[in-house]
């Protein structure tokens, strides 16, 4: 694949170029090495479709999402404080992220603080894409495999988003499946509320292991995420029942980019 230059909004900024959007790559999008292919994916997705988008670099830091789930208020009244700042400096009103608690922080919490910004998630701006008819899977390509779909809870419950990914999954014309607890009652993946960095709580079974079942119950090839935290604990789950081999977790975003070839 040819290199892709990514847009840095000082950059811009400094040739008097201003961006549609703001690709909010997020903590996970960043640093974690599995959803760094994610962010790479995604990135695809946009040159491909032309979209005109920068990303802060540097400049961007944690939304304090986990700060205040966690209970530190301050915490996360600071670090929004600075995020507000530094969208000023460079008159941010769109902002796409792959991440359902940044997305639900901006879109649901940030106006407290001042903060008002058009905000999508990429399961909703990448069934826009399709549907304009800007990517374009290739049926052949996942015309052998199961798809399920897991909803995260800050996407679906948490802001009534359940069919945008359904949506981009069914673009694939792949097969697909659902578990029996799904969309308003679907089960978390057990790292939602800060839980990805505390200890587990007493009980009998991680939520993460139980969820997996429901997965595997399916008998589908590929469980579909939307969320990082979701993509960890089910591929963590996945790999304590050594399935790995037989069933692979991927963001839409990651599919969407298999069936065009990018």
């Amino acid at each position: 694949m040819n290199k892709i230059n990514i847009p840095i909004m000082s950059d811009l900024a400094a040739r008097g170029e201003s961006p549609e959007y703001l690709f909010w790559v997020g903590c996970a999008g960043a640093f974690d090495e599995r959803y760094q292919k994610v962010t790479r994916a995604f990135v695809k997705l946009l040159h491909h479709a032309g979209v005109s988008y920068g990303l802060l670099g540097k400049e961007e830091t944690c939304t304090g999402d986990p700060a205040r789930r966690a209970g530190n208020e301050m915490l996360f009244q600071m670090q929004a404080l600075t995020v507000i700042e530094t969208m000023k400096a460079y008159n941010v009103t769109k902002i796409i992220t792959c991440c359902p608690h940044c997305f639900n922080t901006f879109k649901n919490e940030y106006p407290d603080l001042g903060g008002h910004y058009e905000v999508v998630h990429h399961s909703q701006f990448l069934r826009k894409l399709v549907d304009e008819g800007r990517l374009k899977a290739d049926p052949s390509v996942f015309s052998d495999k199961t798809i399920v779909f897991h909803d995260p809870c800050y996407l679906g419950r948490g802001n009534g988003e359940y069919e945008s990914p359904r949506a981009v999954i069914a673009a694939l014309r792949s097969k697909t499946t659902e578990m029996p607890r799904t969309r308003s009652k679907a089960l978390c993946c057990g790292a939602g509320g800060a839980q990805m960095f505390k200890e587990a709580e007493p009980g009998n079974r991680e939520v993460n292991a139980e969820r997996t079942e429901e997965v595997l119950a399916t008998g589908a090839d590929i469980v579909a995420t939307a969320c990082p935290f979701c993509m960890t604990m089910l591929t963590d789950g996945i790999k304590f029942r050594d399935k790995q081999e037989e069933v692979k977790n991927y963001d839409i975003a990651e599919l969407l980019v298999q069936s065009l070839g990018l």
